[in-house]
């Protein structure tokens, strides 16, 4: 290891000089700084000078500290992964799309209407996404006293995280997951933790794994990638643990919302919920992927300071959006678009489920939502196998941090016509292959 050369009597004069040393590449990604007792007696300061200093680093996400290892160098974050693009010829079971067809669709006639000429000093909500957002959260029995709207699901996660954690802290993530979740902590230099779910959705994790985490992610239902809803006897169990941790922030990412037929588990009393809570409904599942508009529900200590950090950079949210995804809310709900492709997802999902049965694979039965995932044995051989029968499916690897190996298959793209032939191979894909030498 490259000797480093640290100077500086202050905690800011100290940290200056290690950032300028990492930015030097005296250390790379992983390496152990010297032990603040160490690197006191070096400089013949306080322990505790040299202590501030590394908070200050691990702040900026230049270190972390690890229990027993010390205090490390941050790696690097782990590029975003790209979807790699569908297969020519095959049938697609792994983008994870909504079915265009069960969008609403915009009336040409609207944009009109919708433009407010507003200017910079217009309101952030405009009242008519206001109703639809308060109408949403009390027909979920959720307290709408303090609403926010942001750019999507992973905006309102990301500006809440920022506030609440710090580089090096641990966020408790459901395994298998949503893997942009995890990117996103990774970018924030902040830990994954992966907590098992089951079929009642989040196991309730262990005192010290949740008195070791700052925050807590999870789904309430439909979660992606296993379609399971957070059942109540699991919740009341979890919120007994979570009452020893109130300083712990637990996101809610209700993403398939007006799309479920399942309950909130947390819903009713506003008793039921944690003390620090953040509620999350994006818009993309049941008004389309593009319109990147999320409401979030919380505590006022928590949401308010979203807001503000959120006036000091985008300042709002597009009102040209707010406003069509009232409208097409508002619309969907009224002439029954919304029943229309709940009921549409949920009877593609059965149907897929029964034919599978029907061809011996072992399928869970139940859930939600866009996915249902296939515990396998080899998932490389089963999607090969698939696409050797024209089908793209999913490996189950980028979903996975500790979980068993799967595949994940998406309803999106499916037809009624589709699901007897998709049965057979994959009851033909999940058969084990019969052994041979190989010389």
């Amino acid at each position: 290891m490259t000797s480093l050369y640290v100077q500086g009597s202050g905690a800011a004069e100290i940290a200056d000089s290690l950032a300028a040393q990492l930015q030097a590449g005296a250390l790379q990604p992983g390496d152990a700084l010297p032990a603040v007792r160490a690197l006191a007696q070096q400089l013949g300061v306080n322990p505790n000078t040299v202590a501030a200093a590394y908070a200050r680093l691990r702040d900026a996400g230049r270190v972390v500290t690890d229990g027993r290892r010390g205090t490390r160098v941050a790696g690097l974050a782990p590029p975003l992964a790209q979807a790699p693009a569908l297969p020519e010829g095959l049938r697609d079971l792994a983008s994870g799309n909504v079915d265009a067809a069960l969008l609403p669709v915009p009336r040409a006639d609207w944009w009109t209407a919708l433009h407010s000429g507003a200017g910079y000093d217009g309101p952030a909500e405009v009242p008519a996404w206001q109703n639809e957002a308060a109408a949403w959260l009390a027909s979920q029995g959720l307290p709408g006293g303090a609403v926010a709207t942001f750019s999507g699901t992973l905006d309102a996660v990301e500006r809440a995280l920022r506030l609440h954690a710090r580089p090096g802290d641990r966020v408790g993530v459901e395994d298998p997951g949503w893997p942009p979740l995890v990117a996103l902590l990774h970018s924030l230099r902040l830990r994954p933790v992966p907590l098992p779910i089951d079929a009642q959705g989040l196991c309730v994790p262990a005192p010290e794994v949740l008195g070791a985490c700052a925050a807590l992610v999870l789904t309430p239902r439909a979660h992606n990638p296993t379609g399971v809803a957070l059942g109540a006897a699991r919740w009341k169990a979890l919120r007994k643990a979570l009452q020893r941790h109130p300083q712990l922030l637990v996101v809610f990412d209700d993403h398939w919302g007006p799309l479920s037929a399942a309950p909130l588990a947390f819903s009713g009393a506003t008793g039921s919920l944690p003390p620090l809570w953040l509620y999350v409904a994006s818009v993309g599942k049941f008004l389309g992927p593009d319109l990147r508009l999320a409401l979030a529900a919380g505590p006022a200590s928590l949401i308010e300071p979203l807001r503000a950090q959120q006036a000091v950079g985008p300042r709002w949210v597009s009102r040209l959006l707010q406003g069509l995804a009232a409208r097409l809310w508002r619309g969907a709900r009224e002439d029954g678009t919304l029943e229309r492709a709940r009921a549409t997802y949920a009877a593609r999902r059965a149907a897929l489920q029964l034919v599978l049965r029907a061809e011996g694979v072992d399928c869970p039965p139940g859930g939600e939502g866009l996915h249902l995932w296939l515990p396998v044995a080899d998932e490389a051989a089963v999607v090969t196998a698939l696409a050797a029968r024209g089908w793209a499916a999913q490996a189950g690897a980028p979903f996975r941090l500790a979980s068993a190996p799967a595949v994940r298959i998406s309803l999106g793209a499916l037809r009624e016509g589709d699901m007897p032939r998709l049965a057979r191979d994959l009851a033909q894909a999940l058969a084990p292959a019969p052994g041979r030498a190989v010389f």
